[in-house]
């Protein structure tokens, strides 16, 4: 399957098939100097079967985890590049989640003003989620995604068999993202996962699925001016308890994020199919806590911030709430 994002001189394919990976020369230009990145907890035979078609490849591995996405790994990469004598016709690749692939094309965007960056993302939820839409980012002072830019990969492969050395708790944090799409977008898809018996033989059609409602949204809005916001239903809360918390996934927090953003029949459906893949919809921190990292969020402006809100399964609406009704829908959520 191909996902074509259409984005003028900035258009790339994502390419889903089962066993890409080993396969990486076929579909990437590796005939030259490749930055390869990756983490600790990504398996080796992935990394190697990527190396092996590279004319000329430079290893890095990263501790896993969010905390890897910082300005000394930022200028970790650029320092490998530099010292590698890459040069602006040469690349990077990101093998691993969605920490790796924001930081290696962050790095990308700044070097030399830009060199040419290949994502294959191994996390489900890199794959339906980041693997998309050029957003790329560090963490900084404490605050999620707050320095980065727009920055389109030349190509994305993803190979829905990296899945399997995936443990259950990432595989539901990486749901929780098609669950989002298909909450505000497609009815049809949320009622698939709803109602699905197993979900690994249907992850396939569900990452397709998701890869086309975000790519849509893209080509619309390639810069989140407006429309794109809507795929941060969820975030608002969810990127504030991220920040908090120490150990639980992005995915994690964003689940726990989207009922509070949600009303009725639709807030009640989203509750049940996140706890049906075993995430927890109870948010562990009051909001006094969580308001001043609300208050850092990309989307405020003076005293409200422009949320998604979700009142019906397949529908969104973008409404600037008020730091106050933000408290209280917290405070609701809890009860």
């Amino acid at each position: 399957m191909i996902v074509k994002v259409n984005l003028g001189e900035q258009s790339y394919e994502i390419i889903i098939k089962r066993g890409a990976i080993e396969k990486a020369g076929n579909y990437l230009n590796l005939d030259r100097k490749v930055l390869v990145v990756t983490d600790s907890g990504v398996p080796e035979k992935y990394v190697n079967a990527v190396i092996e078609h590279c004319k000329n490849a430079v290893k890095i591995v990263l501790p896993q985890g969010e905390q890897s996405k910082s300005i000394e790994n930022f200028q970790l990469l650029l320092k490998a590049m530099l010292d590698n004598s890459f040069t602006r016709g040469d690349c990077v690749t990101a093998v691993g989640g969605g920490v790796i692939g924001d930081l290696s094309g962050f790095a990308c965007s700044c070097y030399m003003r830009g060199i040419d960056f290949y994502n294959m993302p191994t996390t489900l939820l890199s794959q339906v989620d980041s693997s998309i839409g050029g957003k790329t980012a560090i963490d900084f002072c404490g605050f999620k995604n707050s320095v980065g830019t727009f920055y389109q990969p030349r190509c994305v492969i993803i190979d829905p068999d990296t899945l399997k050395t995936l443990d259950k708790r990432q595989f539901a944090s990486g749901l929780t993202e098609a669950i989002k799409m298909a909450a505000n977008f497609d009815a049809g898809l949320f009622e698939f996962i709803e109602k699905s018996e197993k979900i690994e033989s249907d992850i396939d059609e569900i990452i397709f699925r998701s890869l086309c409602i975000k790519r849509d949204v893209v080509e619309k809005d390639p810069k989140e001016t407006n429309l794109r916001k809507v795929l941060n239903f969820g975030h608002t809360v969810g990127h504030a308890i991220e920040s908090k918390s120490e150990n639980l996934l992005h995915g994690e927090c964003v689940a726990m994020g989207m009922p509070v953003m949600s009303s009725g029949e639709a807030r009640e459906r989203i509750k049940a199919i996140l706890e049906k893949y075993g995430l927890k919809t109870e948010i562990p921190y009051d909001a006094d806590i969580l308001i001043p990292y609300i208050l850092h969020d990309k989307k405020m402006k003076e005293d409200f911030i422009s949320a998604v809100i979700c009142e019906k399964i397949g529908t969104f609406e973008i409404k600037d709430v008020t730091i106050e009704n933000i408290r209280k829908a917290i405070e609701f959520s809890k009860k």
